[in-house]
């Protein structure tokens, strides 16, 4: 399994797939990679050698692309600040609700967790 970025890509998969399990690549950049590198588009991982593998990071580095702990930090120390200087978006963060104007009274269920009853007690008798 070849290892970029500390992360295991996986083998059997085809090169421009295989790269967008780094954090940071997605579709385009896997397949500028791929075409900059010159690679055959259907090659396998498994047939990266190691100067193939420094190729794909010195292309990254060269093009200024932020990947896995790099980018990262920047997002987490964006909300961060977000937080900090308590804006609307900061505080939709912190207390776990949708950020982007999403409806909240009937879903939303991804950010706001399992449901939790509120107010309902049984009746003394």
């Amino acid at each position: 399994m070849p290892r970029i970025f500390g992360t295991d890509i996986p083998n059997n998969k085809r090169i421009a797939y295989a790269l967008r399990y780094i954090y940071g690549i997605g579709p385009t950049r896997a397949d500028a990679i791929v075409a900059e590198a010159g690679f055959d588009p259907a090659m396998r991982s498994n047939a990266l050698t190691e100067q193939d593998i420094n190729r794909i990071m010195a292309i990254c580095v060269e093009k200024g692309f932020k990947v896995e702990g790099d980018l990262r930090r920047e997002v987490i120390s964006n909300i961060k600040r977000l937080q900090n200087i308590r804006c609307y978006r900061g505080l939709r963060h912190y207390r776990g609700l949708p950020v982007r104007g999403q409806r909240t009274s009937t879903n939303a269920r991804t950010r706001k967790g399992a449901r939790k009853t509120v107010g309902v007690s049984r009746a003394k008798e």
